[in-house]
């Protein structure tokens, strides 16, 4: 095996995303999760991204606990000692009592030369002041494992996009659509005026025309979050570079099967 899977140049006619890894059958965004989403086939993880109180990575969605961990309250209000204390397996089943937060780097630890990443890093994490933020800690991470190659980072907080390719102009990075700050401009636009490489939105979201205008300039784009046969076709036929899906073993089959 090389010595990193690389996501450029795209030697893959499609990506099987596993969204939030196996999240259909395990407690998202969890190494149980990654872990099932690498032994169904799936080529990349998606995850999310925010900070510790003390400055650390954590892989968790929702900028508070109360839902999916035994905590409560704002997760960045947390060091990673208090985070690591908590159960986030619980909510989902007993089967996975006792499973903990993982740290970013802990993910890549794991998925070095396994599997693509895609890293969103959650709005609520960006500083409107650039310095030491997140996006510095994420990049240097990737970097310290040259995972570089091997990441797509994306988020719906633009300013974090465009402050990635200050940083790292050669990183792969992914726009995810928000039509409130996007004062109408097209998809090509908004990834050429951000210098970001991918277009990501909802399966509601994604329109004939869109699809036509990335592919003119040459923008691949990735449709979240497909869970139905019917839809997954449909989005594979259109021309995605890539489908999120909650099922990642179900997207592998039905991509074999319509390719």
């Amino acid at each position: 095996m090389s010595d990193h899977i690389s996501i450029r140049p795209f030697n893959k006619p499609f990506l099987v995303i596993a969204h939030r890894g196996a999240s259909y059958d395990t407690p998202e965004n969890t190494m149980s999760a990654f872990k099932l989403a690498h032994q169904m086939g799936a080529e990349m993880i998606e995850l999310d991204v925010q900070l510790s109180k003390d400055g650390v990575p954590v892989v968790f969605h929702d900028s508070t606990l109360d839902k999916k961990s035994s905590g409560s309250g704002i997760v960045s209000f947390y060091t990673v000692r208090d985070l690591k204390q908590l159960d986030v397996g619980s909510w989902f089943s007993s089967r996975f009592k006792g499973e903990k937060i993982p740290l970013l780097e802990e993910v890549l630890e794991w998925a070095k030369n396994k599997i693509l990443l895609n890293i969103e890093i959650k709005p609520g994490a960006v500083e409107e002041k650039p310095g030491r933020g997140i996006e510095e800690k994420v990049i240097e991470l990737a970097e310290s494992y040259n995972m570089k190659n091997s990441v797509l980072i994306s988020s719906f907080h633009y300013l974090a996009l465009k402050r990635l390719k200050e940083i790292a102009p050669d990183l792969t990075t992914g726009l995810l659509y928000y039509k409130k700050t996007s004062n109408g401009l097209s998809p090509s636009e908004l990834l050429k005026l951000y210098r970001a490489d991918f277009f990501h939105c909802s399966r509601r979201e994604i329109k004939k025309s869109w699809v036509e205008e990335l592919r003119q300039t040459n923008h691949p784009f990735l449709i979240y979050t497909v869970n139905r046969p019917r839809q997954m076709r449909k989005f594979i036929r259109m021309g995605a570079f890539g489908i999120f899906s909650d099922k990642p073993d179900l997207l592998k089959e039905i991509k074999e099967k319509t390719e």
